[in-house]
C-alpha cells in the first residue's frame, strides 16, 4: 500500500494493515481512503474533513504532513499517513517554503488498494493518484489562490530575483493543478463562488455543498443567556455595542477598511484572530479597536452575543464565521461578493454593499443602522448550514458520485466528463 513515502503518525497503525471495508452507508463495501493537504490545526477545513470522515469509520487519512496533537480526537482515531515532508525538521514552522515539493510529495501515495477516494482540497490534495477504477470525490475549498486570482494579494512584492524565482514557482504549479484535474470524477464545492472559480480555472462543473457549522452551539448559546428570539430584534436602529471581526489577519481580509469605517463611524470595533497583518492593523486602529488575538469559544460566543453587527470587508470562500454571527442573533455587514452571498440576502440577514473603498463601508454601516433585524430569522437561516443538514448533503453526493461513476463503467464515453 505504500511506496516508502507514507508515514503513519499519532496512535495510527503501522501502514501495513490492509485498507478497512466500509459495513454501512452509500459506501458500503468500499475500499475508502480521505486525502487532505496538511493537518495542522482544526480550522474550517479540519472541520469538513472530521464530518465526513465521521461517515466513513477507520478511513485512514493520506496528509502531506501532519501534528496531531493540533488535532480533534475524532481525527486522531482514523489512521493518519504523512508523506516524506513530514521528515524535515523545518516543516512545523515553515511548511509554506516546501510548497514546490507538495506536488511530488502528494503523488507520493499509492492508493492503488483503495476503491473510493474522497479529497478535501485547497492546495494539492486533489492531485491524488486515483488507482485504476476508483472513483475519486473532490470536496474544493478553493482553487489554490495564490496560484491563480489573488497571487499579488498574497505576494505584494513583485520585483527582484525572490519574486522571479516565485513566479517560476507558481507558473509551474499552475501547470501541475490543470493536469491533474482529470484525476477527480467529481467536484463538490463549498460555495456557488468557488463552484465558479472551479468552471473558471478547471473547466470543470461542481455541486455546492456548504460546509458544516455549529449553528446549535451558537443558538444554544444565546438562549442560555437569557435572549428570546422570538421578540427581540437584533441591533435595532440606534443601539448601543460594537462591531465584531473575526478573521485571520492577512492582507486580503481587508481588516484595514474595517478599522477605518468604524474609526469614521464612531463605532467600537472588536477583532479576534491572529496572523502577520497584526502589527500593522495595530498601528492604523485608534481607540476605539481592540485587537483581541485568540479568544476560546466561551468567549467567541459571548463576542458574537454583545455586538451590534459582525463585519466581513474581505472576500471569502464560505464564511463560516458570518454564520456563526446569525445563529448568535448577530446581523452581517459584508462586502457583496463570495461565499457570502450563499449565507446573507440583503436587507433580511445584514447588509451586502459593493466598493472596496472606506467609504462604501461606512456608508453600509449608516444604511445598517436604519434597519431593524429579527433574530429569529437570522438564526433560521443559519440553520440551514447546520451540521446535521451537511450530514444529509454529502450523502446525497456521495450516492450521485458512485451512481455516476458506475454507469459510466457500465456505458463508456469518449467525450470528456
Amino acid at each position: 500500500m505504500s511506496r516508502g513515502t507514507s508515514r503513519p503518525v499519532g496512535s495510527a497503525g503501522d501502514g501495513s494493515t490492509p485498507p478497512v471495508v466500509q459495513e454501512r452507508g452509500p459506501a458500503a463495501g468500499l475500499r475508502v481512503a480521505l486525502v487532505h493537504d496538511w493537518l495542522t490545526g482544526m480550522r474550517g477545513g479540519e472541520k469538513v474533513l472530521e464530518a465526513i470522515a465521521a461517515h466513513l469509520p477507520g478511513a485512514p487519512i493520506y496528509s502531506l504532513f501532519a501534528f496531531p496533537e493540533t488535532l480533534s480526537e475524532a481525527l486522531r482515531r482514523h489512521p493518519i499517513h504523512t508523506s516524506f515532508l513530514q521528515g524535515y525538521p523545518a516543516i512545523r514552522r515553515h511548511y509554506r517554503h516546501f510548497l514546490p515539493l507538495f506536488p511530488a510529495a502528494i503523488e507520493s501515495f499509492d492508493l492503488t488498494d483503495f476503491d473510493l477516494i474522497i479529497s478535501t482540497s485547497h492546495c494539492v490534495a486533489k492531485g491524488i493518484v486515483p488507482g485504476p477504477g476508483a472513483v475519486h470525490l473532490c470536496y474544493c475549498h478553493s482553487p489554490m489562490r495564490y496560484a491563480w486570482d489573488q497571487e499579488h494579494s498574497y505576494f505584494p512584492k513583485r520585483r527582484g530575483p525572490v519574486a522571479r524565482a516565485r513566479n517560476l514557482i507558481l507558473t509551474a504549479l499552475r501547470s501541475w493543478d490543470v493536469a491533474s484535474i482529470p484525476r477527480v470524477d467529481r467536484f463538490a464545492a463549498n460555495s456557488s463562488f468557488v463552484a465558479e472559480r472551479i468552471r473558471r480555472y478547471y473547466a470543470r462543473d461542481a455541486e455546492v455543498l456548504p460546509p458544516p457549522v455549529d449553528v446549535e452551539g451558537f443558538t444554544a448559546a444565546l438562549q442560555l443567556a437569557g435572549d428570546d428570539p422570538g421578540t427581540a430584534d437584533a441591533a435595532a436602529p440606534g443601539a448601543e455595542g460594537y462591531a465584531l471581526a473575526v478573521s485571520a489577519l492577512v492582507p486580503y481580509k481587508r481588516l484595514d477598511l474595517a478599522i477605518a469605517a468604524c474609526e469614521a463611524a464612531g463605532i467600537d470595533l472588536r477583532i479576534v484572530g491572529t496572523g502577520p497583518e497584526q502589527a500593522r492593523l495595530e498601528r492604523l486602529g485608534g481607540a476605539r479597536t481592540r485587537l483581541l488575538g485568540r479568544v476560546d469559544d466561551e468567549e467567541l460566543r459571548r463576542l458574537y452575543r454583545g455586538a451590534r453587527f459582525f463585519l466581513q470587508p474581505g472576500i471569502e470562500d464560505f464564511g463560516i464565521a458570518a454564520v456563526e454571527a446569525l445563529a448568535s442573533g448577530t446581523p452581517v455587514v459584508a462586502v457583496d461578493r463570495g461565499g457570502v452571498r450563499d449565507i446573507v440576502e440583503d436587507g433580511v440577514h445584514g447588509v451586502l454593499y459593493r466598493g472596496s473603498e472606506v467609504q462604501d463601508v461606512a456608508a453600509a454601516i449608516d444604511k445598517f443602522a436604519q434597519i431593524g433585524f429579527n433574530k429569529l430569522k437570522l438564526m433560521e437561516r443559519a440553520s440551514s448550514f447546520s451540521s446535521a443538514t451537511f450530514d444529509q448533503r454529502f450523502e446525497a453526493t456521495l450516492v450521485r458520485t458512485l451512481e455516476r461513476h458506475a454507469e459510466l463503467r457500465a456505458y463508456p464515453r469518449t467525450e470528456a466528463r
